[in-house]
């Protein structure tokens, strides 16, 4: 979230008498090309009464042109703006790349589109002086030793360094050997001085009038200045170069840098004479002249480099304490679930920690961690594995392992060493799985007769393999993705006659509250119109795709 700013600009002039005023043109609204989100603005002009004409000049900038009817002792202008100082790369962008080393030139229709920018103005001994340096330095490019990138940065900088900055109210700016030679000037004589430096080599460039918004580091900087002591905003002028890919480029030859998010353009002209903020006629008078600008953080979101105050971190604790109270007291109770990401610590880039469903490690992984957890936070906890999340597009629903326990502390299991972790080799097969579930059974007082037999669909699996190519088996190396091969393997080893898993239907029966306890269990036989059980069609575990719907059909009162 960026920081949003209010900037308010205020000019008054005062007469010594009541006067006529011409039409005043003022440039004072955010120029089209603006790369600062600007939210709201307002320009308000006194006094009233007037004749407001909103206008574009033929550059593109907006223009306000104001018309007084009554004579006047006083004009003023008041703009108040808003805007989200979001963080702008000046580098971001793109070169042609007939453009991207120096020298460089313009075709014959951009460089007539271009002309007014080319127009070359100045001279004197030091400026040509410097237009010579300037080209030599543009003219290393022919060995491809310089980048226009680089070239523009390096010009900027020249000018920085040659002219001390200097705030100068005497209206106009200096010509270019004026600057040099006095080796000082305000912002808008660095600008003319480099724009006419680029146009001296064949670059297209302008003048650009409008505002500057500094606001202060949240840290110091380890070397360099860290910049203003307080948020400071004023008007200032910089330069513009048309580089084909990029447009327009901002160069401020004050600071050296290249245009952010604190330079909002309000006009863009060939000259600085036309990019004045304002400008018109009057009578001749005695004037008085008095601005003020100011700049105020509207929102500022907490950052690393600026964290909540300790007085900020205090409101938020006592606006918890008050919800928590209104909770507690209407007895709602909350709860929150979360899907953190983890990842390997070795081999870290594999497919299986970055696109790919599952892959060799990741449930030892996840089975290694969930029993750290459960050493922490629940021992005595059950362990369970199961079927997870089914996304769009994957043939399969995810694995999932899962952690039960009781929140009065009695443990659910108690022998971990039948906890089989997925690095063991179980072993199991079919026959085991039913002699468990028969064991199951006479344990828990049941005749094993209730252990039952479960088929895959036959009519399905004639279906899927009625679908199969030809030419296509499990060892085909048109079958890419794993977890199809291992579908298809499945597919053509399947017997119909045989089963794959085995059913022990459960209800208890009758139940010791006083131990919390089960003692009495009662099991049936599951009996379809097909005279066997079989699965739901899928490739999901048997326990998920159980003939639930091709049991006989009970009246409610008749449950168990």
């Amino acid at each position: 979230m960026s920081i949003r700013i209010g900037l308010t600009h205020r000019t008054r002039y005062s007469y010594d008498r009541k006067i006529q005023l011409g039409p005043q043109v003022i440039r004072l609204r955010p120029a089209p090309h603006t790369r600062t989100p600007i939210v709201s603005y307002s320009q308000i002009i006194k006094p009233d009464g007037h004749f407001l004409n909103w206008q574009q000049d033929p550059f593109g900038n907006y223009q306000a042109r104001a018309v007084f009817p009554e004579l006047t002792d006083h004009f003023e202008v008041a703009i108040d703006l808003v805007a989200d100082m979001i963080a702008i790369n000046p580098f971001d962008f793109f070169l042609d790349e007939d453009v991207f080393h120096a020298p460089f030139g313009y075709d014959a229709e951009l460089k007539k589109d271009l002309a007014p920018y080319l127009e070359r103005v100045g001279s004197g001994d030091r400026f040509e002086a410097a237009c010579e340096a300037t080209k030599e330095l543009w003219h290393r490019g022919d060995r491809k030793d310089i980048k226009t990138i680089d070239f523009l940065v390096e010009l900027n900088q020249r000018v920085q360094s040659a002219v001390d900055y200097i705030v100068r109210m005497e209206p106009g700016v200096q010509t270019p050997e004026e600057t040099l030679s006095e080796g000082k000037g305000s912002c808008r004589d660095s600008a003319w001085l480099l724009v006419n430096l680029l146009r001296h080599v064949g670059v297209a460039a302008r003048f650009v009038s409008g505002y500057l918004i500094q606001l202060t580091a949240d840290e110091k900087a380890i070397d360099g200045p860290s910049g203003p002591e307080a948020d400071f905003t004023d008007l200032h002028a910089w330069a513009e170069a048309f580089v084909p890919g990029a447009g327009w480029i901002g160069l401020d030859a004050t600071s050296g840098l290249f245009a952010g998010e604190g330079h909002i353009p309000l006009a863009a002209t060939p000259s600085p004479q036309s990019a004045a903020p304002i400008s018109g006629g009057l009578e001749p008078c005695e004037v008085e002249f008095d601005f003020e600008m100011s700049v105020t953080r509207l929102r500022e979101p907490a950052r690393i480099s600026k964290p909540f105050t300790d007085g900020q971190w205090s409101a938020l604790d006592k606006t918890g304490e008050a919800v928590e109270r209104v909770l507690q007291a209407e007895d709602v109770r909350l709860t929150m679930g979360g899907e953190p990401t983890f990842i390997a610590a070795d081999d870290r880039d594999a497919d299986e920690w970055t696109i790919d469903a599952t892959g060799p490690t990741k449930r030892h992984y996840a089975d290694k961690l969930i029993r750290r957890l459960r050493e922490r936070f629940a021992k005595g906890g059950l362990l369970s594995h199961g079927q997870g999340k089914w996304y769009p597009g994957e043939p399969l629903p995810r694995w999932a392992f899962s952690l039960l326990w009781r929140e009065d502390g009695v443990p659910l299991w108690n022998d971990d060493s039948l906890l089989a972790t997925e690095a063991d080799a179980t072993g199991l097969d079919l026959g085991r799985a039913e002699h468990f579930a028969e064991e199951l059974a006479e344990g828990l007082g049941l005749d094993p007769r209730f252990v039952q037999p479960l088929y895959e669909d036959p009519v399905a699996v004639i279906r899927d393999e009625a679908n199969t190519p030809v030419n296509v088996d499990p060892a085909d190396s048109k079958l890419d993705d794993p977890v199809e091969r291992e579908r298809m393997a499945r597919l053509f080893s399947r017997q119909v006659s045989d089963p794959v898993a085995f059913v022990l239907p459960l209800q208890a029966q009758q139940s010791d509250a006083s131990e919390g306890r089960v003692v009495r269990w009662m099991s049936e036989i599951w009996r379809t119109r097909r005279g066997r059980l079989c699965l739901i069609a899928g490739d999901s575990p048997a326990g998920f795709r159980l003939p639930m719907k091709s049991l006989p059909f009970l009246e409610g009162d008749n449950y168990p």
